[in-house]
């Protein structure tokens, strides 16, 4: 996979904390990016932030993008293509596998600065957002 592409999520999310034992909230939405995660310490739920009502424990202001794939299962160090020149430049990162390929979230106001970083990588924009 010499080239790699990548698309920007048009939703603004949020990475929200629930209990471990919390069940799978009725306000995530059913259309766009949604990710849950349980593990023996929290609920973890990222998903856009006109869902997600007053009160509930949120980190906001992300900006996602989607790896344009299908990606192999036998694929190696894609992941790394992006994280690596957005590390370089301190942009963090929470990067989330699907079935069908990899999302790499970054801070709304960092977006420009990765495109730019990842650019200079060879890794094309094909827009979105």
């Amino acid at each position: 996979m010499d080239e790699l592409r990548y698309e920007w999520l048009a939703d603004e999310l949020v990475v929200c904390r629930l209990a471990p034992t919390a069940p799978v909230p009725d306000w995530l939405p059913d259309q766009g990016f949604t990710t849950v995660t349980r593990t023996t310490e929290e609920l973890s739920i990222v998903c856009a932030a006109a869902a997600v009502p007053a009160g509930v424990k949120a980190e906001t202001g992300w900006a996602a993008f989607k790896v344009l794939g299908p990606l192999p299962f036998d694929a190696v160090g894609i992941l790394r293509r992006f994280a690596e020149p957005l590390a370089d430049v301190a942009i963090p990162i929470i990067a989330i596998g699907t079935f069908d390929t990899d999302y790499v979230l970054v801070k709304k106001a960092q977006m420009g600065a990765a495109d730019t970083a990842l650019a200079a990588r060879g890794l094309i924009c094909a827009r979105g957002g």
